[in-house]
């Protein structure tokens, strides 16, 4: 994509840097931010989804039964590499909105820095009916053989995951005679869907803070 608003001639100079080299943006993208007039994006993806999971009430533990996943990508070059990105995206969001917890010190310290302190989805984690559409006669006149890019847009679907588990912990609640909203912080770790679930069980022990519930995975 063309480079726009730069600030030096670089063809005299051998060293660029993010900062100099200005903002790039597609041919047909401009934006005023004062008037919040323009078009930003040359195109948009669009995505759908659905997902089906099971609880269990008395450990919090949950397994994603089914999900079905409907994207907009154009006219795909390779269906493959765009359903494998798919598929990517969308367990990389299963893993931020149910397990990748932050834990922090008291004084602000980032603990889990990375995969080996806290967990990222595995094998185990991937839907047990996982199935991908790429829509149909979709068409994008502003890219390469009217196709769309398909790197991460996806991701934030994974968030259908969290919220078919607080339906199922709403469920819960009901046949305890709970109704109404109730907190469900994301991300939806077992050990907050249990206490979310508020069985007999989990009444019997103290109660912490929700910003406090840790995790143990």
């Amino acid at each position: 994509m063309p480079a726009r608003n730069c600030t030096r001639d670089w063809s005299q100079s051998g060293r660029r840097t993010p900062k100099d080299h200005g903002k790039a943006g597609g041919p047909d993208c401009y934006m005023d931010w004062e008037k919040m007039e323009g078009q930003p994006y040359s195109y948009f993806t669009y995505g759908a989804c659905y997902c089906e999971v099971e609880l269990d009430c008395l450990t919090g533990d949950y397994r994603t039964l089914r999900t079905d996943i409907v994207v907009d990508v154009g006219q795909s070059i390779n269906p493959s590499i765009d359903i494998g990105q798919i598929e990517g995206a969308f367990l990389q969001g299963l893993g931020l909105y149910t397990l990748e917890q932050l834990s922090f010190s008291p004084g602000g310290v980032l603990y889990s820095r990375g995969p080996s302190q806290y967990k990222i989805p595995a094998i185990c984690d991937v839907p047990l009916s996982f199935n991908v559409y790429l829509l149909p006669d979709s068409h994008n006149p502003h890219a390469i053989y009217s196709s769309k890019g398909i790197g991460e847009p996806v991701l934030f679907l994974g968030s259908t995951v969290f919220y078919a588990i607080k339906d199922a912990v709403t469920a819960a609640r009901a046949e305890s005679g709970l109704m109404g909203p109730f907190p469900l912080d994301s991300p939806a770790t077992p050990e907050r869907a249990c206490l979310a679930c508020a069985t007999p069980f989990s009444q019997m022990v103290g109660r912490p803070s929700w910003s406090q519930v840790p995790s143990t995975q």
